[in-house]
């Protein structure tokens, strides 16, 4: 956020909240205004801002077509950052979620009986009510960030070209731990009736479901992506890459593709793995690799027997 915030306040929002909570509106008297360019008289909508909380204040003669919500002020920062996290991941949800529902996804699976009535609108109203929620929840790690108290940097030297490449895989695979126990508590009973069964009403799900759970429970496993920056350096740059990527493997691991029999399928814990966990519910909590449910043997291998769409399959090679 640290990368995205400055970009936003540079090229839309100084103007923009200069024009919405414009210095000139809290100016002491109406004298304070004579000189000033017309733009800056009073409005209505100006005498309304003129009653919001504010950082202290210039002299009326330093005020110019600027804010009185500086970069810097806690309010702004707040509410900027929660415009653009919604904004954010409602296109990336909704972009890539559709393309992997339409070039991706195998309709087939909407056969399947245990597959809802109308379950890709129930998905996305269940995703769309998640979002305001997990973004205020997250919001205290992005202030967090932006105020410089991570461990993110900014040029490559500062720790060499080798951890640059490591952290990748580091933060991966330490990402993956995390979520898998995680994951698996969600799925104690008590826990699992009141934060995780909304996200298991998809049985078959679609790229839809990636986002469609309490909103609690999407926070707690996101939890150990911001997590890692305040434990471990991490490129600024490289961090909102992975950020995002994580945000698209989500989509991407819930498009019930049950295709078996590639290489890395032992290693990599694909939407194959996902799907066998949102059929069978207590297998493959992991989220990018299969070691943590091998070690805590939880591990279910894609199998072509256990294909959710293989009696259709099997009927239509029968025709």
């Amino acid at each position: 956020m640290d990368v995205i915030l400055p970009l936003a306040d540079e090229y839309l929002l100084d103007s923009l909240y200069a024009k919405l909570i414009p210095l000139s509106a809290f100016a002491a008297t109406p004298e304070a205004y004579e000189g000033l360019n017309s733009t800056l008289v009073p409005s209505k909508w100006t005498q309304l801002v003129s009653h919001l909380p504010h950082p202290p204040l210039p002299e009326v003669a330093a005020y110019e077509a600027v804010s009185a919500w500086p970069r810097d002020y806690l309010l702004r920062e707040s509410i900027s950052i929660t415009v653009l996290t919604l904004l954010g991941i409602h296109l990336l949800y909704f972009s890539t979620a559709w393309f992997s529902y339409n070039f991706i996804f195998d309709k087939r699976m909407m056969r399947h009986p245990k597959f809802l009535k109308d379950q890709v609108r129930l998905e996305i109203v269940t995703s769309l009510k998640a979002f305001p929620m997990m973004t205020l929840l997250t919001l205290p790690w992005f202030l967090a960030e932006v105020h410089g108290h991570s461990r993110l940097y900014d040029n490559v030297g500062t720790y060499g070209w080798p951890y640059f490449l490591f952290s990748i895989f580091f933060f991966l695979a330490f990402t993956d731990y995390c979520i898998y126990w995680a994951h698996r508590w969600l799925h104690i009973p008590v826990i699992y009736r009141w934060l995780h069964k909304p996200h298991h009403k998809w049985i078959i799900p679609t790229p839809f479901a990636s986002h469609a759970f309490h909103p609690c429970d999407g926070y707690i496993q996101s939890l150990p992506y911001h997590i890692f920056i305040f434990l471990f350096p991490l490129h600024r740059y490289l961090y909102l890459g992975l950020f995002v990527f994580v945000n698209f493997w989500s989509i991407f691991i819930h498009d019930s593709d049950m295709i078996t029999g590639h290489p890395l399928e032992n290693i990599i814990n694909g939407p194959a793995h996902h799907t066998l966990h949102h059929v069978y519910f207590t297998v493959n909590y992991g989220q990018y690799f299969t070691w943590s449910d091998r070690a805590g043997g939880s591990y279910m291998h894609p199998d072509y027997k256990f294909d959710p769409l293989r009696d259709i399959k099997e009927e239509k090679k029968a025709q």
